[in-house]
């Protein structure tokens, strides 16, 4: 007898699970999307260089994912960035390390990745069907999945479920959070959707918003808290924005910054604008008389301060400072900025949140409706970028589709 399985949304997880369901005998694959297109997140972050995982040693790689790292260890032990490199291997696709230690195809691109992957799928079986949006199961029935369509609302019957349908971020590509109440209804435990790698609110001057807004502060420091507790600093850049700041530095602390701001109102982080410099060597050169030459003109020759990271001093600097060489020097190795709120969930680049592991198996099944299983960013945890959120997108797609498998084979299910 014939099984039928649906997918329920077409990013990464979802095309996974699908893959592996594809490869059983005596299944159908359908698999639903609200999109015209599938995939079309992955394909927009993959357009500065589709990272698609890292190779650092496991125990750090699994440390990026916070208080979330034991629940997502099974996966990720199963289906590591080894795994993933591999696997992309078997689709053609050549895989590289960079100098970062980040993972990409060797051509940097997510189009050829994908279109090799859908073909691949297609031709196992794998019926695709786009601009099915999921809104709930049958009033009649509670069982039937149902769809707005173009030609309206169709509802379907299946033996096993995956949901892979996104978080709540780049809600134009697909990832609306619609689900979210649609799971609460039926008591599912779900984790409200946070702005996750997102950038955050500061309250900038319009001189300096207006002078600075899109340009990056390269070769810096950042740490969370005073540098004087011996805190680690991360290496990198940020960028100005009209609202705030955002970037690879800012987003590696996201989480904490926003669970800061939750509990307290606020966060602080202190940049080091002279991380190549330490404090005694500015101090000395910053002592030297300025003769006729302006501010500006003195941090520029003494010691290579100019552009925004001059503006950032005068910004959040008292006048007083610049008279004090000391002062100065300690505030150009640790200078602090206030942020007041993250973004809004929408331009965030992933989001926290989601369907808590209580709630799901150790097959990713939820246990208040067999049957029904849930993979990738819809799942309540996050990780900064740099290959870590697609890692565990591919790793929790495969386990539910590995899930979905095993349940149907089992004798009492058949």
């Amino acid at each position: 007898m014939i099984r039928k399985v649906a997918i329920i949304g077409g990013g990464p997880a979802g095309l996974m699970a699908a893959e592996v369901l594809s490869q059983a005998d005596r299944l159908k694959v359908d698999l639903y999307d609200a999109m015209p297109t599938l995939a079309r997140k992955f394909l927009m972050a993959g357009k500065g260089g589709m990272n698609i995982s890292h190779s650092e040693p496991f125990a750090k790689f699994l440390s990026r994912y916070g208080a979330h790292q034991s629940d997502i260890r099974p996966v990720l032990e199963k289906f590591n960035a080894e795994a993933l490199r591999a696997w992309a291997q078997q689709l053609g696709i050549e895989t590289i390390v960079g100098s970062s230690g980040r993972v990409f195809p060797a051509d940097m691109k997510a189009a050829p990745l994908l279109r090799a992957w859908l073909r691949r799928l297609r031709e196992s079986g794998v019926t695709f069907h786009n601009r099915h949006e999921w809104i709930g199961w049958s009033s009649e029935d509670n069982v039937s999945f149902c769809f707005q369509t173009p030609k309206g609302i169709t509802c379907i019957n299946a033996d096993a479920v995956v949901l892979a349908l996104g978080g709540g971020s780049w809600p134009q590509l697909g990832s609306t959070g619609k689900w979210v109440p649609l799971l609460l209804e039926h008591s599912i435990p779900v984790a409200a959707l946070k702005p996750s790698n997102c950038g955050f609110n500061v309250a900038w001057s319009h001189y300096f918003s207006d002078r600075f807004a899109g340009q990056p502060v390269k070769t810096i420091g950042v740490s969370f808290s005073d540098a004087e507790d011996g805190s680690p600093i991360l290496r990198g850049e940020l960028m100005v924005t009209v609202t705030g700041v955002e970037g690879g530095l800012i987003y590696t602390l996201s989480a904490l910054l926003r669970e800061t701001i939750t509990a307290t109102g606020e966060a602080v982080i202190y940049l080091d604008l002279a991380p190549d410099q330490d404090e005694s060597r500015l101090i000395a050169r910053l002592s030297s008389a300025r003769g006729k030459d302006s501010m500006a003109s003195f941090l520029r020759k003494r010691i290579g301060i100019d552009g925004v990271k001059a503006g950032l001093l005068r910004e959040l600097l008292p006048t007083s400072v610049f008279d004090d060489a000391v002062r100065l020097a300690k505030a150009i190795k640790a200078l602090p900025i206030k942020l007041l709120a993250a973004r809004p969930l929408e331009e965030a680049i992933s989001s926290a949140g989601g369907v808590s592991f209580a709630a799901l198996n150790d097959q990713l099944m939820l246990q208040a409706m067999p049957g029904v299983f849930c993979a990738g960013e819809m799942l309540d945890w996050e990780a900064p970028t740099g290959g870590y959120l697609l890692t565990a997108c591919f790793a929790t797609g495969r386990a539910a589709g590995l899930g979905a498998l095993a349940w149907l084979q089992n004798s009492e299910h058949l």
